[in-house]
This record gives structure tokens, sequence and C-alpha cells, in this order.
């Protein structure tokens, strides 16, 4: 199944748990396509965004989406592409 980058990351997520993950811990938190697998989602999101993923934890909520927790390489900042994202 090959799907886009855009339809592998839907969007991303805000909350107060997110933010301090983004300022803490260089992390960015996105829903991602159920299906997708790490690689993919490493790649759509090095592609949508040209930063480097240094390693992506995923899990499934209650509601049925799929979480990607993505930490950036100490060169990108996950605090620059969430502006860039117009998140804060």
């Amino acid at each position: 199944m090959n799907k886009t980058p855009r339809e592998i990351i839907k969007y991303p997520l805000l909350s107060e748990k997110a933010m301090d993950a983004i300022d803490r811990e260089n992390k960015l938190i996105f829903i991602v396509d159920a299906e997708a697998n790490k690689e993919q989602i490493k790649k759509a999101i090095e592609e949508l965004y040209d930063v480097k993923v240094e390693r992506i934890n995923t899990l499934n909520t209650i509601k049925g989406k799929k979480k990607a927790m993505v930490k950036l390489e100490k060169e990108h900042s996950a605090m620059d592409l969430a502006t860039d994202l117009q998140l804060i």
C-alpha cells in the first residue's frame, strides 16, 4: 500500500502534554494513518518538513487513532517546526 506523505501524516496534535514535549524533549506529536509503520512515518515527516528524525514512538488510542511521537535530531528544533506549522 503506497500512500503519500500527506495521507500518512494527518495533522499535528497540540495539547499541554505536546507543548511540554516540544519544550523539553525536542518532540512533536502527530496523528497518523492507523496502518502506517514507523519507517513510513519517519520518511513522511522527513519529506514533508525537511527535518531529520531521530526516533519515533507510536501508540493507538482508545478512539482508534494512531499517535506518533517524533523526536527530531539535535540539529533541528521542534519549537521552530511547531512555529512553522503555526502551532505556537
